[in-house]
């Protein structure tokens, strides 16, 4: 199941720190978070699936750079940002 239009509405607007703001690093580190949940709910029904594998593997280290970004130029907004989303931290 791929992240729907509404429910990235639903998202970004309640990562965001403004109105226009939709390439955050916090809103993309939610959207990866989601992608990742959806692909592993996949991969427990399609064990074989290994092209979805390798699309989970990118999203973990996309988000992963991001969060290392994140926790490098505003710690307050990682730490935010980890809480909401009940992440372990890098």
């Amino acid at each position: 199941m791929s992240v729907t239009k509404e429910l990235k509405k639903e998202i970004i607007s309640k990562f965001s720190s403004g109105a226009n703001d939709t390439g955050s690093s916090e809103v993309q580190v939610a959207l990866f978070t989601k992608h990742i949940s959806n692909l592993t709910e996949h991969l427990k029904i399609n064990k074989k699936d290994y092209q979805a594998r390798r699309g989970l593997l990118v999203f973990v280290v996309k988000r992963k750079r991001l969060l290392i970004y994140l926790k490098n130029r505003n710690n307050d907004r990682y730490e935010k940002v980890i809480k909401e989303l009940k992440l372990k931290r890098v």
